[in-house]
């Protein structure tokens, strides 16, 4: 189908951003990449009067260091987070999951902002956010604000993220012994299941552990009793194998459609709950 008409135009600032959506009085539309609105424009769904590019706006994108956290700004695109240095070295978890985005096409556009903003529960980036405990920053009229990322996904396509506001960046504390693991759609690459997780192990022991799951629900979620199940155990695969089993309790809601059933994607999910541990045990122990 063909979108209906719409303007264009493009925003320098975050102020010049924010004001033009106010003067589209409710009929505008934030576009970076454009992978998650074009989509839905050319199948009529979504209808804007007009559309803001945000792209070029000075500082909203970038990865950097800042007082033993990492920033990257919201008009990223995933291929540099993929292929960033930094993340390598000290978060390599980011640059495991945005490398599983897409194809090259969607990596060299699509952005970091507009996937979280999206919502959509199939993306990747929530679960690694989930497992870094990142906090999402956005402004509009009302000021900035940071919402944490396990507050942030609420629904299906719905996240707290007002009509008037835009996300900025996420600010997280680096983790490096943190992975992601994926059962990918073959012709879309986005998640059937998708699990993040994170380890805080000391002395031989797992302190803590987050770990975040996508694509088996309406949206991403934290998987609660698995993180119990670790806390205070051997940092060993015995542990983690265990604590898996539990995986599947903390999914009310499990998503069905023609990729996947329900049955097999509440399967799949110690599966992949396992083999993300794993890889973080890895890299835990690898130091």
């Amino acid at each position: 189908m063909i979108p209906t008409a719409f303007e264009y135009v493009r925003a320098t600032s975050l102020d010049d951003a924010l004001a033009k959506l106010a003067a589209s009085k409710g009929e505008g539309k934030f576009i970076a990449g454009g992978h998650s609105i074009v989509p839905l424009m050319k199948l009529r769904l979504s209808q804007p009067k007009v559309l803001i590019d945000i792209a070029r706006i000075p500082g909203l994108s970038g990865i950097r260091e800042k007082d033993g956290r990492i920033e990257i700004g919201a008009a990223t695109v995933h291929h540099d987070v993929a292929t960033s240095a930094l993340l390598r070295k000290q978060c390599p978890v980011l640059c495991d999951t945005a490398a599983a985005i897409g194809d090259p096409q969607v990596r060299n556009r699509g952005t970091l902002g507009g996937s979280l903003a999206h919502g959509d529960p199939s993306a990747d980036y929530p679960a690694s956010m989930l497992a870094l405990d990142a906090g999402i920053h956005m402004n509009g009229p009302k000021g900035w604000r940071v919402v944490k990322a396990s507050e942030f996904f609420q629904g299906l396509f719905t996240v707290d993220l007002a009509h008037d506001e835009i996300i900025t960046g996420v600010q997280f504390t680096p983790v490096r012994a943190a992975a992601y693991a994926k059962l990918h759609q073959r012709a879309s690459h986005y998640a059937i299941v998708g699990v993040a997780a994170a380890l805080d192990a000391s002395d031989g022991r797992i302190r803590s552990a987050r770990i975040g799951l996508t694509g088996a629900g309406p949206c991403a979620i934290r998987l609660r009793k698995v993180e119990e199940a670790l806390a205070g155990k051997t940092a060993s695969t015995d542990s983690i194998t265990a604590a898996a089993r539990h995986a599947a309790a903390d999914v009310q809601t499990v998503n069905s459609d023609l990729h996947a059933s329900e049955e097999y994607r509440r399967a799949m999910v110690p599966v992949f709950t396992r083999r993300a541990l794993e890889a973080a045990l890895t890299r835990l122990q690898r130091g």
